[in-house]
């Protein structure tokens, strides 16, 4: 698979990377521990070297599912992990935010023991928080970076100005937010800030939590623990109504003879060649398909069609509940 730099910083990946979160967390059970490490080592098999995962998918578990698949590889992979969140130790629950300096320390200590490496090759804040200076953030893992313990700083769905003074402090490498077809906000503010300041950018959900694919509809059901549950976006009507960029996309493909999903992928990498993005999956028919988005080439031709296509269609519902829409964007 072809390689990429996050920005201006050495950290070349694979130009499509693996998201691991649902293998543990969120979309549903858990994955059996054997079929998790099958996936994940497939993966690598394929070329994928970015892998990503965060102390609190699971919580916890997700890190140590990711360090024992890829400790047969640690030297040629990539691992990012995060921190931000405060869990109850004894309890796994997670009780809001905490981004203190000495918090995200602990955090690296720990998560170094899961992920079984003696270094963190990214380390994102997770969401920023309101109650810590990000100079303070950013000064807590420049420390870790002179120790060498974490070697990249990033950050996951912050705004602008958090990026530029996080920046100011110590280079981020990458920032990881949501985007995709569905979801082009960062469009407007960060993709500039992030060119300009010469940082990577990490699409989470590039496939929509699935929608892109077409193997959802409005009759879907999800499993009582799958978070899409509680997502506007997800609610029947949007689904209805969000359909038609879908079947844009499908017939698009078909013209290319390639899937929904590889358009949505293809059409990130297209879009600047510091973009990295991670769809997860737990199927290894879905990691073949992703994989094989890096093959596609979309022509001038091709972004004005898909430009014209989503133009015409107004996505329907919010990507978060309101609860967790408050997190985003500071």
């Amino acid at each position: 698979m072809q390689k990429r730099k996050l920005g201006k910083s050495n950290l070349e990946v694979a130009a499509i990377g693996l998201g691991c979160m649902g293998l543990s967390f969120g979309y549903g059970p858990a994955v059996e521990q054997a079929q998790g490490i099958a996936l994940i080592r497939a993966a690598v098999e394929r070329g994928v070297t970015f892998f990503d995962t965060a102390e609190v998918y699971g919580p916890f578990t997700n890190e140590e599912l990711v360090g024992e698949a890829l400790a047969p590889y640690r030297d040629n992979v990539v691992i990012a992990t995060k921190f931000g969140f405060d869990i109850d130790p004894a309890t796994r629950q997670q009780r809001g935010l905490n981004s203190r300096p000495e918090h995200i320390k602990a955090v690296a200590e720990a998560s170094l023991k899961r992920l079984r490496t003696d270094v963190i090759d990214l380390f994102y804040q997770h969401r920023v928080d309101p109650a810590v200076p990000i100079e303070d953030v950013a000064g807590a893992v420049k420390d870790l970076i002179a120790a060498g313990k974490v070697r990249h700083f990033g950050l996951s769905e912050a705004g602008a100005q958090t990026i530029r003074r996080a920046h100011a402090v110590e280079p981020v490498t990458a920032l990881q937010s949501e985007y995709s077809l569905w979801w082009r906000e960062p469009e407007q503010e960060i993709l500039p800030t992030l060119e300009e300041l010469g940082i990577g950018f990490v699409p989470f959900s590039p496939l929509g939590k699935g929608f892109l694919t077409g193997a959802i509809n409005d009759t879907t059901t999800f499993d009582s623990g799958d978070f899409r549950n509680i997502v506007p976006r997800f609610s029947q009507e949007a689904r209805r109504a969000n359909q038609a960029l879908v079947d844009l996309l499908t017939k698009i493909a078909a013209g290319k003879n390639v899937t929904s999903a590889q358009i949505a992928l293809a059409w990130l990498l297209a879009q600047k060649p510091w973009i990295v993005p991670i769809p997860g999956t737990t199927k290894l028919h879905r990691l073949d398909e992703n994989v094989g988005a890096a093959q596609v080439e979309l022509t001038s031709g091709d972004l004005a069609e898909i430009a014209k296509a989503v133009a015409a269609v107004e996505v329907q519902g919010a990507r978060y509940p309101e609860h967790l829409q408050q997190l985003v964007g500071r």
